[in-house]
Protein backbone atom coordinates (compact mmCIF):
# COMPACT_ATOMS: atom_id res chain seq x y z
CA UNK A 1 0.00 0.00 0.00
CA UNK A 2 1.39 3.37 -1.07
CA UNK A 3 0.16 6.96 -0.73
CA UNK A 4 1.88 8.27 -3.86
CA UNK A 5 4.57 10.07 -1.80
CA UNK A 6 8.33 9.66 -1.50
CA UNK A 7 9.86 7.54 1.25
CA UNK A 8 10.52 10.45 3.62
CA UNK A 9 6.96 11.81 3.41
CA UNK A 10 5.48 8.33 3.80
CA UNK A 11 7.47 7.93 7.01
CA UNK A 12 6.12 11.26 8.24
CA UNK A 13 2.56 10.16 7.42
CA UNK A 14 3.14 6.89 9.26
CA UNK A 15 4.39 8.81 12.30
CA UNK A 16 1.15 10.78 12.40
CA UNK A 17 -0.89 7.58 12.00
CA UNK A 18 0.91 6.10 15.01
CA UNK A 19 0.09 9.21 17.02
CA UNK A 20 -3.57 9.07 15.93
CA UNK A 21 -3.78 5.35 16.75
CA UNK A 22 -2.38 6.03 20.22
CA UNK A 23 -4.95 8.77 20.84
CA UNK A 24 -7.73 6.53 19.50
CA UNK A 25 -6.74 3.72 21.84
CA UNK A 26 -6.58 6.14 24.75
CA UNK A 27 -10.09 7.40 23.98
CA UNK A 28 -11.48 3.87 23.74
CA UNK A 29 -9.88 2.93 27.06
CA UNK A 30 -11.45 6.02 28.61
CA UNK A 31 -14.90 5.05 27.30
CA UNK A 32 -14.42 1.48 28.57
CA UNK A 33 -13.42 2.82 31.98
CA UNK A 34 -16.66 4.89 32.09
CA UNK A 35 -18.75 1.74 31.60
CA UNK A 36 -16.63 -0.21 34.08
CA UNK A 37 -16.95 2.54 36.68
CA UNK A 38 -20.75 2.46 36.26
CA UNK A 39 -20.73 -1.30 36.76
CA UNK A 40 -18.56 -1.10 39.87
CA UNK A 41 -20.28 1.87 41.51
CA UNK A 42 -23.97 1.56 40.61
CA UNK A 43 -24.70 -2.04 39.67
CA UNK A 44 -24.49 -3.35 43.22
CA UNK A 45 -28.14 -4.37 43.58
CA UNK A 46 -30.06 -7.16 41.90
CA UNK A 47 -33.13 -5.14 40.87
CA UNK A 48 -33.55 -1.55 39.63
CA UNK A 49 -36.53 0.54 38.77
CA UNK A 50 -37.06 2.08 35.36
CA UNK A 51 -36.23 5.54 36.68
CA UNK A 52 -32.98 4.32 38.19
CA UNK A 53 -31.93 2.63 34.93
CA UNK A 54 -32.81 5.79 32.96
CA UNK A 55 -30.83 7.89 35.44
CA UNK A 56 -27.77 5.63 35.16
CA UNK A 57 -27.94 5.61 31.35
CA UNK A 58 -28.32 9.40 31.21
CA UNK A 59 -25.32 9.84 33.48
CA UNK A 60 -23.28 7.40 31.41
CA UNK A 61 -24.36 9.19 28.23
CA UNK A 62 -23.19 12.56 29.59
CA UNK A 63 -19.81 11.17 30.63
CA UNK A 64 -19.20 9.35 27.33
CA UNK A 65 -20.45 12.34 25.34
CA UNK A 66 -18.04 14.62 27.17
CA UNK A 67 -15.08 12.26 26.70
CA UNK A 68 -15.77 11.75 22.97
CA UNK A 69 -16.35 15.47 22.38
CA UNK A 70 -13.11 16.33 24.19
CA UNK A 71 -11.16 13.81 22.10
CA UNK A 72 -12.69 15.09 18.82
CA UNK A 73 -11.83 18.68 19.75
CA UNK A 74 -8.30 17.62 20.66
CA UNK A 75 -7.97 15.78 17.33
CA UNK A 76 -9.14 18.87 15.43
CA UNK A 77 -6.64 21.11 17.21
CA UNK A 78 -3.75 18.68 16.61
CA UNK A 79 -4.63 18.56 12.89
CA UNK A 80 -4.53 22.37 12.77
CA UNK A 81 -1.11 22.35 14.48
CA UNK A 82 0.12 19.80 11.95
CA UNK A 83 -1.07 22.01 9.07
CA UNK A 84 0.57 24.99 10.78
CA UNK A 85 3.94 23.19 10.75
CA UNK A 86 3.62 22.39 7.04
CA UNK A 87 2.49 25.92 6.14
CA UNK A 88 5.32 27.49 8.17
CA UNK A 89 7.92 25.36 6.39
CA UNK A 90 6.39 26.26 3.01
CA UNK A 91 6.34 30.01 3.81
CA UNK A 92 10.07 29.94 4.56
CA UNK A 93 10.58 29.06 0.89
CA UNK A 94 7.83 31.38 -0.40
CA UNK A 95 5.46 28.54 -1.30
CA UNK A 96 1.67 28.61 -1.12
CA UNK A 97 0.04 25.27 -0.28
CA UNK A 98 -3.58 24.43 -1.07
CA UNK A 99 -5.89 21.86 0.48
CA UNK A 100 -8.97 20.10 -0.92
CA UNK A 101 -11.39 19.42 1.93
CA UNK A 102 -13.64 17.37 -0.37
CA UNK A 103 -10.97 14.64 -0.56
CA UNK A 104 -11.33 14.11 3.20
CA UNK A 105 -14.61 12.26 2.54
CA UNK A 106 -13.30 10.25 -0.41
CA UNK A 107 -14.08 6.64 0.48
CA UNK A 108 -11.46 5.23 -1.88
CA UNK A 109 -8.70 7.43 -0.46
CA UNK A 110 -9.75 6.62 3.10
CA UNK A 111 -9.56 2.90 2.36
CA UNK A 112 -6.14 3.46 0.80
CA UNK A 113 -4.93 5.16 4.01
CA UNK A 114 -6.37 2.32 6.08
CA UNK A 115 -4.57 -0.26 3.93
CA UNK A 116 -1.37 1.76 4.20
CA UNK A 117 -1.63 1.86 8.00
CA UNK A 118 -2.35 -1.86 8.16
CA UNK A 119 0.60 -2.80 5.92
CA UNK A 120 3.01 -0.45 7.69
CA UNK A 121 2.00 -1.71 11.12
CA UNK A 122 2.55 -5.31 9.96
CA UNK A 123 5.98 -4.53 8.53
CA UNK A 124 6.85 -2.47 11.62
CA UNK A 125 6.07 -5.43 13.90
CA UNK A 126 8.35 -7.66 11.81
CA UNK A 127 11.24 -5.21 11.98
CA UNK A 128 10.87 -4.09 15.61
CA UNK A 129 14.00 -5.97 16.74
CA UNK A 130 16.23 -4.54 14.04
CA UNK A 131 14.87 -1.04 14.51
CA UNK A 132 15.73 -1.07 18.21
CA UNK A 133 19.38 -1.72 17.44
CA UNK A 134 19.72 1.07 14.88
CA UNK A 135 21.03 4.43 16.15
CA UNK A 136 18.65 7.29 15.62
CA UNK A 137 19.48 10.95 15.13
CA UNK A 138 17.64 13.70 16.93
CA UNK A 139 15.35 15.52 14.48
CA UNK A 140 15.90 19.17 13.62
CA UNK A 141 13.10 21.62 14.27
CA UNK A 142 13.95 23.76 11.24
CA UNK A 143 12.25 22.49 8.13
CA UNK A 144 14.55 24.35 5.70
CA UNK A 145 17.88 23.01 6.94
CA UNK A 146 18.10 20.23 4.36
CA UNK A 147 17.30 22.58 1.48
CA UNK A 148 19.70 25.16 2.87
CA UNK A 149 22.48 22.54 2.98
CA UNK A 150 21.74 21.64 -0.64
CA UNK A 151 21.81 25.33 -1.57
CA UNK A 152 25.19 25.77 0.15
CA UNK A 153 26.58 22.71 -1.67
CA UNK A 154 25.25 24.03 -4.99
CA UNK A 155 26.84 27.44 -4.37
CA UNK A 156 30.14 25.83 -3.46
CA UNK A 157 30.07 23.78 -6.65
CA UNK A 158 29.26 26.88 -8.73
CA UNK A 159 32.07 28.72 -6.93
CA UNK A 160 34.58 26.03 -7.92
CA UNK A 161 33.39 26.11 -11.54
CA UNK A 162 33.76 29.89 -11.70
CA UNK A 163 37.26 29.66 -10.22
CA UNK A 164 38.24 27.10 -12.88
CA UNK A 165 36.72 29.27 -15.62
CA UNK A 166 38.55 32.35 -14.30
CA UNK A 167 41.85 30.45 -14.33
CA UNK A 168 41.25 29.33 -17.94
CA UNK A 169 40.45 32.87 -19.09
CA UNK A 170 43.55 34.22 -17.36
CA UNK A 171 45.66 31.57 -19.15
CA UNK A 172 44.11 32.50 -22.51
CA UNK A 173 44.71 36.21 -21.88
CA UNK A 174 48.37 35.55 -21.01
CA UNK A 175 48.82 33.50 -24.19
CA UNK A 176 47.25 36.28 -26.28
CA UNK A 177 49.60 38.87 -24.78
CA UNK A 178 52.60 36.66 -25.49
CA UNK A 179 51.47 36.19 -29.10
CA UNK A 180 51.02 39.96 -29.46
CA UNK A 181 54.57 40.53 -28.16
CA UNK A 182 55.99 38.00 -30.63
CA UNK A 183 54.18 39.66 -33.56
CA UNK A 184 55.45 43.10 -32.55
CA UNK A 185 58.99 41.73 -32.35
CA UNK A 186 58.64 40.13 -35.79
CA UNK A 187 57.45 43.44 -37.22
CA UNK A 188 60.43 45.27 -35.77
CA UNK A 189 62.79 42.64 -37.20
CA UNK A 190 61.21 43.02 -40.64
CA UNK A 191 61.45 46.77 -40.47
CA UNK A 192 65.12 46.47 -39.52
CA UNK A 193 65.72 44.08 -42.43
CA UNK A 194 63.94 46.51 -44.72
CA UNK A 195 66.30 49.30 -43.63
CA UNK A 196 69.37 47.13 -44.22
CA UNK A 197 68.20 46.10 -47.71
CA UNK A 198 67.70 49.62 -49.04
CA UNK A 199 71.15 49.57 -50.66
CA UNK A 200 70.35 46.51 -52.74
CA UNK A 201 68.86 46.50 -56.20
CA UNK A 202 65.46 47.89 -57.05
CA UNK A 203 64.05 44.40 -57.65
CA UNK A 204 65.12 43.13 -54.25
CA UNK A 205 63.75 46.27 -52.66
CA UNK A 206 60.42 45.86 -54.41
CA UNK A 207 60.17 42.21 -53.36
CA UNK A 208 61.09 43.03 -49.77
CA UNK A 209 58.61 45.89 -49.75
CA UNK A 210 55.88 43.59 -51.01
CA UNK A 211 56.78 40.96 -48.42
CA UNK A 212 56.92 43.58 -45.69
CA UNK A 213 53.59 45.03 -46.82
CA UNK A 214 51.99 41.58 -46.84
CA UNK A 215 53.47 40.69 -43.49
CA UNK A 216 52.48 44.08 -42.11
CA UNK A 217 48.93 43.62 -43.36
CA UNK A 218 48.79 40.13 -41.89
CA UNK A 219 50.30 41.39 -38.63
CA UNK A 220 47.79 44.24 -38.40
CA UNK A 221 44.95 41.81 -39.00
CA UNK A 222 46.32 39.36 -36.44
CA UNK A 223 46.97 42.23 -34.03
CA UNK A 224 43.40 43.51 -34.43
CA UNK A 225 42.03 40.01 -33.87
CA UNK A 226 44.27 39.58 -30.84
CA UNK A 227 43.18 42.98 -29.48
CA UNK A 228 39.48 42.16 -29.95
CA UNK A 229 40.04 38.73 -28.41
CA UNK A 230 41.90 40.31 -25.51
CA UNK A 231 39.14 42.87 -25.01
CA UNK A 232 36.51 40.13 -25.07
CA UNK A 233 38.47 38.02 -22.62
CA UNK A 234 38.99 41.02 -20.33
CA UNK A 235 35.24 41.70 -20.34
CA UNK A 236 34.56 37.99 -19.76
CA UNK A 237 37.16 38.04 -16.97
CA UNK A 238 35.46 41.01 -15.29
CA UNK A 239 32.03 39.35 -15.64
CA UNK A 240 33.38 36.09 -14.25
CA UNK A 241 34.97 37.91 -11.30
CA UNK A 242 31.64 39.63 -10.59
CA UNK A 243 29.83 36.28 -10.74
CA UNK A 244 32.47 34.78 -8.44
CA UNK A 245 32.02 37.61 -5.92
CA UNK A 246 28.24 37.23 -6.12
CA UNK A 247 28.39 33.48 -5.55
CA UNK A 248 30.87 33.93 -2.68
CA UNK A 249 28.51 36.49 -1.11
CA UNK A 250 25.54 34.11 -1.52
CA UNK A 251 27.63 31.29 -0.08
CA UNK A 252 28.61 33.41 2.92
CA UNK A 253 24.97 34.45 3.45
CA UNK A 254 23.76 30.83 3.22
CA UNK A 255 26.45 29.65 5.65
CA UNK A 256 25.53 32.42 8.11
CA UNK A 257 21.84 31.47 7.84
CA UNK A 258 22.72 27.81 8.37
CA UNK A 259 24.84 28.73 11.40
CA UNK A 260 22.00 30.87 12.73
CA UNK A 261 19.52 27.97 12.32
CA UNK A 262 21.96 25.65 14.11
CA UNK A 263 22.22 28.11 17.01
CA UNK A 264 18.43 27.92 17.34
CA UNK A 265 18.42 24.14 17.81
CA UNK A 266 17.80 22.53 21.19
CA UNK A 267 21.22 20.87 21.18
CA UNK A 268 22.99 24.22 20.76
CA UNK A 269 20.94 25.86 23.53
CA UNK A 270 21.57 22.93 25.86
CA UNK A 271 25.32 23.08 25.17
CA UNK A 272 25.28 26.84 25.79
CA UNK A 273 23.51 26.38 29.14
CA UNK A 274 26.04 23.71 30.17
CA UNK A 275 28.95 26.04 29.28
CA UNK A 276 27.35 28.87 31.28
CA UNK A 277 27.00 26.62 34.32
CA UNK A 278 30.62 25.47 33.94
CA UNK A 279 31.80 29.09 33.76
CA UNK A 280 29.90 29.92 36.94
CA UNK A 281 31.49 26.93 38.69
CA UNK A 282 34.94 28.06 37.54
CA UNK A 283 34.31 31.56 38.90
CA UNK A 284 33.23 30.12 42.26
CA UNK A 285 36.34 27.91 42.42
CA UNK A 286 38.57 30.88 41.60
CA UNK A 287 36.96 32.88 44.41
CA UNK A 288 37.54 30.00 46.83
CA UNK A 289 41.18 29.67 45.69
CA UNK A 290 41.77 33.41 46.08
CA UNK A 291 40.37 33.24 49.64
Amino acid sequence: AELGLNEHHQQEAMGYLRFARFRRGLCLRTVDSCFQELKDSRLVEETFTVDEVVEMLDGLQRVVHGEVESELIHSTYTNVLLLRQLFSQAEKWYLKLQTDVSDLENRELLEQVAEFEKSECTSANKKVDTDLTKPKLAPLNEGGSELLNKRVACLQEENEKLKARLKTIETQATAALEEKSKLEKSLKDLQAIQGDQKTNGNQDIAELENKVAALKSQFEKTLNDATENQKFMEEDLVTTKHDLLRVQDQLSTAQKELEKKFQQTAAYRTMKEILSKKNEQIKELRKKLSK
